[in-house]
């Protein structure tokens, strides 16, 4: 009540200068006497004050009104505050439907943003937000596995070093409309990751910048690197048994055309020489397929001690033939791994198979289990050993062995219908799994081929 006195006669004040002026410059030019000059200067502020006093009051509490507003503009819906004059009274609707109209555009632009996030977050590929500081602002949950939980704004570099993304980075952030860049990404499995980067058309509220996508392109690299490898090595790998088969028909068709046994002896040379060809296959299509799949890690439980046992069991009758013992000796209470049992399954029919193919004859091939724990209660792991009797691997060749194609002996690997593919094949498996292949051997007496697994907690 009382701030409102007074701005009512401020006001009043600030009006009836121009009339006080008039009524000074009468009583200067002896036009009116001074007496009726201060009454007529009294009267004027009165009335002024009577005057603006109304909309003054009636403004003040227009103004207590609005500043009453709920946020969501529920209160005073319908109701004007008491103490709202005429003008205030007739101003209030249109300033309910105007806060009303707010609040619908505010509900509407909150529900757009939500949508959006909503979007955002189940986008497949790791979408980062950066700001104009190549800062990342913003994250989605794909995202996590690259640059971690996002709570505050952190350098793009400390999360994703590559030099060439980065670089792409600020060249969008200087001005460029977009960039695409390729980079690789070694741990935990080695990747190649492609960045699209594009800025945003305007800043937006937490300050983001430009939006960076990273897409997954492992599965494609590796398919045009293994097309490339299938021309360069299996190429070489089939030109002699093709070259064979080529020979043998040939002299099929000419010199040997009406030799029965001549016939009878090539024609097992070429079914031997086909079988080689179609291991060879067989091997590049199994390898081919676990490359593909090898970044993304299997979630399956496996119980070892079952692959292993149904793996000897298929095995135990070519191992026979050569005079050859498995001995397995599998703990009762060994965990189960995280792993794909299929591919498992591969892993140690590969191992075995090599122990049968190059242990001497009339020896024991075992077979063992044990349970790792990681220092201070890390991670357990299972680790299966193959021990095999045979003549023993050059240390020179222990690290290439895994290679594709490569063999320490390759007459006798070839002699013995080995497509150099094996140990490969069980290298990424083991990789797919998250796990290690060791390999031990002495000239003379045996090699020890040891695979390590995550057991599951």
């Amino acid at each position: 009540m009382g701030r409102g006195l007074i701005r009512s006669v401020g006001l009043a004040l600030c009006l009836s200068l121009p009339g006080w002026l008039v009524l000074a410059g009468l009583v200067a030019w002896d036009r009116l006497d001074a007496a009726p000059a201060w009454a007529g200067a009294v009267m004027l502020l009165v009335l002024m004050v009577a005057a603006v006093a109304p909309a003054t009051f009636s403004l003040a509490g227009l103004r207590s009104a609005i500043e009453a507003l709920a946020p969501d503009g529920a209160a005073g819906a319908a109701t004007p505050a008491p103490r709202l004059g005429p003008a205030g009274r007739m101003l209030w609707p249109a300033i309910l439907r105007l806060r009303r109209a707010w609040a619908e555009r505010g509900a509407a632009a909150e529900a757009g943003l939500a949508a959006a996030e909503a979007v955002t977050a189940a986008i497949p590929d790791p979408v980062i937000l950066i700001d104009a500081s190549r800062r990342i602002v913003r994250a989605n949950p794909a995202a996590a596995e690259f640059v971690g939980t996002v709570s505050e704004p952190r350098e793009l570099a400390d999360a994703l070093r590559n030099p060439a993304l980065l670089a792409a980075a600020d060249a969008v952030l200087r001005g460029e409309p977009a960039r695409t860049v390729e980079f690789p990404l070694a741990l935990p499995v080695h990747r190649v990751l492609q960045a699209r980067f594009a800025r945003l058309a305007g800043p937006a509220r937490d300050g983001a910048a430009a939006v960076m996508m990273l897409h997954d392109i492992t599965a494609l690299k590796r398919a045009e690197q293994m097309r490339a490898d299938f021309i360069a090595n299996a190429g070489h790998e089939l030109k002699t048994p093709l070259s064979a088969l080529v020979g043998f028909i040939e002299t099929l068709l000419g010199p040997a055309r009406d030799d029965p046994a001549a016939r009878e002896r090539f024609l097992g040379i070429m079914r031997e020489q086909a079988g080689r060809m179609a291991r060879l296959v067989d091997d590049l299509l199994s390898l081919s397929r676990i490359e593909l799949n090898e970044h993304v890690a299997p979630t399956e439980r496996v119980a070892l001690d079952g692959v292993i046992e149904e793996v000897a069991a298929a095995l135990e009758l070519r191992a026979a033939e050569r005079g050859m013992r498995l001995s397995l000796s599998l703990p009762a209470d060994l965990p189960e791994a995280v792993g794909d049992r299929d591919q498992l399954a591969q892993v140690f029919q590969n191992l075995l198979d090599n122990a049968i193919k190059y242990s001497r004859p009339n020896t024991e091939i075992a077979v063992s289990a044990a349970i790792n724990t990681g220092a201070a209660g890390g991670t357990r792991t299972v680790t299966i050993a193959v021990i095999d009797q045979g003549d023993g691997i050059a240390r020179e060749h222990l690290s290439r062995l895994t290679e594709r194609f490569y063999r320490a002996d390759t007459a006798r690997s070839r002699e013995l219908g080995g497509t150099g593919l094996g140990l490969a094949i069980v290298k990424h498996i083991v990789n797919r799994h998250r796990g290690r292949l060791d390999i031990a051997s002495t000239l003379g007496e045996g090699s020890t081929f040891t695979v390590s697994l995550p057991a599951v907690e």
